[in-house]
């Protein structure tokens, strides 16, 4: 009786227990969707969970930004601060000094293949120009590729008057749509399923014009053809003829145009940022051609273009703590492992190390606190030059605080405006970047190809151009006793001289940032 006891009792201890393990076990298959929703949603794109990456950020500069939020200024600040540029003594001078002239006879035909997003690719074409000019070949119109990144598979075409661009440089050199069918079988396709005698894939970056001499021109007159990829960044600044820089120059600031479609939406979001009305939703949308008719207005507003890049890419590269919590950081951190495998070079450094050497961009919280401190109040126009900002409408809502009259693509063209150019980060990237040409003031909020192009466009247009001085805003962000008075008085004084003042291209530096002397000459 004493055994059967015994086992009854252990037989009764034994299911207690299974019977718990399968209530914690049911509680767990529960609760798996509210800790790992992206297990349980089509390719992760889930509400924000328990230990999501999108938990909202709070403002990391409280003290400033108390601040910065009753702000006023005065009229003679206002007035400064939007004054254009005096004349700088340089003028555009991008005609060589020798007559231009067309060989008698090609060498063959040179084909290109650019990665990267839109001004990488832009200055990729400048250079695939100059490099057919030192071959003496013939240029097959540059073949954009897809960015993993930007996602946008819109070719040269789609972006850029093609007629324009080859009519513009008829004179200098030969350019084609397409190849002849003799050699239409050389294909992007092509190259990537073998080893081809027509690929040139060891150019070294910033390569020198005898180098193209020496490995291109062989292949040219050997085969009638040469395809060169990777050529991003694959023509050195330094030590060109005269001619060719100054053919460089003609490409990027003339002969590149964008197409009719993105000229007349930049042109209606310029004209509503320029001209704003009480007026809401579909009453205030112009026509696009309404708009390009009407030509000036009296009363022209004002209005700084913001460029914004803040994308989950940027972000993570950077390897800066943006102020989402550990969430973030291990979301930034898994983003940056599957990139590139770990190696990025800021992972070495402290939060506090990047920011003190300038090298964390600056969040929408940090660009809108600085731009408050140059003396933009919040009756400013404020256009932001964005594609997606990492963290959303969250990260963005203290910018907006700071500037309530921000405004982007969306807000100032209806969606039957943008209806071609939705969804393609390329062409909205030229909306932006054409806007961004029009504006009273840029300011960028980190570097970048944009910011670079647009900086090396507006010097060679005499433009008001905000360069920050991303060290000592760094080094400013860091100092959490700092009041907005001292924080005010210390951006104005190290920003006087970077508001786009000439500055003459040093060795090694781009052409395309720094025009002078090679595209601009004394007036």
């Amino acid at each position: 009786m004493h055994r059967d006891t015994y086992l009854y009792t252990m037989m009764k201890l034994y299911y207690h227990n299974q019977s718990q393990r399968f209530a914690f076990a049911g509680l767990f298959v529960l609760f798996l969707p509210i800790f790992f929703s992206n297990l349980f949603s089509p390719l992760g794109r889930a509400s924000p969970s328990l230990f999501s990456e999108w938990n909202a950020p709070k403002p990391k500069h409280l003290r400033l930004l108390k601040g910065a939020l009753p702000r006023e200024t005065s009229d003679k600040q206002q007035s400064d601060l939007w004054s254009p540029l005096a004349d700088q003594g340089w003028k555009p001078c991008v005609e060589s000094t020798s007559i231009a002239f067309l060989p008698k006879k090609s060498q063959g035909y040179i084909q290109v293949f650019l990665d990267g997003g839109l001004n990488q690719q832009r200055m990729g074409i400048c250079d695939a120009v100059a490099v057919a000019k030192i071959l003496n070949a013939t240029l097959v119109i540059p073949h954009l590729e897809v960015n993993p990144v930007w996602q946008d598979s819109s070719s040269f075409t789609e972006i850029f008057d093609v007629d324009h661009f080859i009519n513009v440089l008829s004179d200098e050199v030969s350019i084609v749509k397409e190849l002849p069918g003799e050699y239409s079988w050389s294909t992007r396709q092509y190259y990537a399923t073998g080893i081809r005698a027509t690929r040139i894939k060891t150019a070294p970056v910033h390569a020198s014009a005898s180098w193209y001499l020496e490995n291109v021109l062989p292949v040219l007159q050997s085969y009638g053809i040469a395809a060169i990829a990777p050529f991003s960044h694959r023509l050195a600044f330094d030590n060109l003829p005269s001619s060719i820089q100054h053919l460089r120059c003609k490409v990027n600031f003339q002969a590149l145009v964008f197409i009719p479609h993105v000229r007349m939406l930049g042109e209606a979001v310029i004209s509503r940022l320029r001209y704003p009305t009480r007026q809401n939703g579909a009453e205030r949308i112009e026509s696009l051609q309404e708009i390009t008719d009407n030509g000036d207005r009296q009363d022209t507003g004002k209005f700084v273009v913001l460029h914004l890049r803040f994308d989950k890419d940027m972000a993570a590269h950077s390897a800066c703590d943006f102020g989402g919590g550990k969430a973030e950081k291990l979301a930034l951190a898994k983003y940056r492992q599957v990139l590139w495998q770990g190696r990025v070079l800021n992972s070495q450094f402290t939060d506090e190390e990047l920011r003190s050497q300038g090298r964390c961009p600056l969040t929408p919280e940090e660009i809108g606190l600085l731009l408050a401190a140059l003396g933009f109040n919040n009756s400013t126009r404020l256009y932001l030059a964005s594609h997606k900002v990492y963290g959303g409408e969250a990260r963005i809502s203290t910018l907006r605080k700071l500037f309530p009259l921000m405004e982007d693509k969306k807000s100032l063209a209806s969606t039957e405006e943008r209806f071609k150019v939705e969804g393609k980060a390329s062409l909205l990237a030229a909306v932006d970047y054409y806007v961004s040409m029009q504006s009273d003031i840029f300011i960028s909020a980190s570097p970048g190809n944009m910011h670079n192009a647009l900086v090396g466009h507006r010097a060679y247009k005499n433009l008001k151009t905000i360069k920050p001085n991303m060290m000592l805003v760094g080094q400013l962000f860091l100092n959490k006793s700092m009041d907005w008075s001292e924080f005010q008085q210390a951006v104005q004084n190290g920003h006087k001289n970077r508001q786009g003042q000439i500055r003459l291209r040093k060795e090694k530096q781009s052409i395309y940032t720094y025009p002078v002397p090679d595209c601009m000459c004394r007036s």
